[in-house]
């Protein structure tokens, strides 16, 4: 039987994995650099220069050219979650590592959430 080459890849083990996305702020300048890899760019004009500032504990880049307003996670699947970005990170590399489907209660108890956010979330992960 021939071995397979995804099985034998170097995974991240999980203790490799909170050491790089335990906080917020890790999980955000690891986000930042997936998303915009060269810097802030807008995502209507391309323009690359933004002011960055706060609302209401979301960061926000607004556009100087077209003042379009942008955070880290428009656009994405997390965008308008009120879970914060580190259960996030842990909750995709929970179900990316598992062999078999995990369960959403499997979920809930690892982040420490409610049932409902962990159904929604695992269901938001797997249709990505």
């Amino acid at each position: 039987m021939a071995i397979n080459p995804i099985q034998m890849q170097k995974g991240l083990s999980l203790t490799d994995f909170l050491q790089q996305y335990s906080t917020q702020a890790q999980c955000e300048a690891a986000l930042f650099q997936a998303r915009w890899p060269q810097g802030f760019r807008c995502p209507v004009c391309q323009h690359a220069v933004a002011t960055e500032f706060l609302r209401s504990k979301t960061r926000l880049w607004c556009c100087r050219a077209c003042k379009h307003q942008t955070t880290l996670t428009a656009g994405t699947m997390m965008h308008q979650s009120q879970l914060p970005l580190n259960k996030w990170f842990l909750a995709i590399y929970l179900v990316t590592q598992s062999k078999t489907n995990i369960a959403a209660l499997a979920l809930r108890r690892q982040l420490g959430i409610s049932w409902k956010a962990a159904w929604l979330l695992k269901h938001k992960l797997m249709d990505a």
